[in-house]
């Protein structure tokens, strides 16, 4: 049992340490908050006078991993909100599995063991895909616009987690229509915060990518908007 309280423990510090690089961290800090309150359940279980079975722990971490590879696989691919979801639930999940089918492996007959073993080695190559893709590649710029967006709507505009630190991060060599829209946008907050010289910096560099042409109409107004209602 301390094996899983320790696993639960571990991972729920994990990724409450990793979600506040993130541009939307409440999306990981939920999922830190409930692995860390797990662990705690874990123990008072342990202490009780009845023993808990101990295939309780492993269920566990393969349903509640699987969940959050499936939840955090569409945050990764769709709404691009979180990137800590899939791999760290692949933790749990790898480790809750292999457990379970590690408990019946000496009774199992030949095929199953050969099914079983296929099974864990393709849960195993999920999570080094979903670490990588998650870990290694991290956050697109999409994420850190849209949060920037979310910044400026909250009145957030200075500091690590402001709204200019944010676009800063969104910048990227590939899609320069992204990069287009936040050197747009930090043009804007910073004309509105009366700072000369970096709006003209990013004016500038607004130029370079297609100007003030080159960016959606309706970001614009949604930067607008936000800022005059600061």
């Amino acid at each position: 049992m301390m094996f899983w309280i320790g696993l639960f423990l571990v991972v729920g510090i994990g990724v409450l340490s990793y979600s506040r690089h993130q541009p939307f961290p409440e999306v990981s800090g939920r999922f830190a908050y409930l692995l860390i309150l797990i662990s705690v359940v874990f123990w008072i279980s342990s202490t009780a006078p009845r023993p808990t079975s101990e295939s309780v722990p492993a269920i566990t971490a393969a349903l509640v991993g699987g969940t959050a590879v499936i939840v955090g696989v569409r945050h990764m691919t769709v709404t691009h909100k979180d990137v800590l979801l899939a791999p760290f639930g692949g933790i749990l999940m790898c480790v809750g599995t292999i457990s379970l089918l590690s408990e019946r492996w000496a009774d199992s007959g030949q095929w199953e063991q050969i099914g079983s073993f296929v099974l864990a080695s393709l849960i195993v190559m999920l999570e080094i895909y979903l670490a990588f893709r998650g870990l290694v590649i991290g956050v697109k710029g999409l994420s850190w616009s849209k949060s920037g967006l979310r910044q400026v709507r909250r009145g957030l505009i200075d500091g690590p987690n402001g709204a200019i630190s944010h676009f800063e991060k969104s910048w990227d060599t590939e899609d320069r229509w992204l990069t287009a829209m936040s050197h747009a946008a930090l043009s804007m907050i910073h004309e509105y915060k009366g700072n000369a010289d970096k709006e003209s910096f990013h004016g500038a560099e607004l130029e370079k990518l297609g100007g003030w042409e080159s960016v959606d109409e309706s970001w614009k107004v949604a930067i607008r908007e936000s800022l005059e209602q600061l």
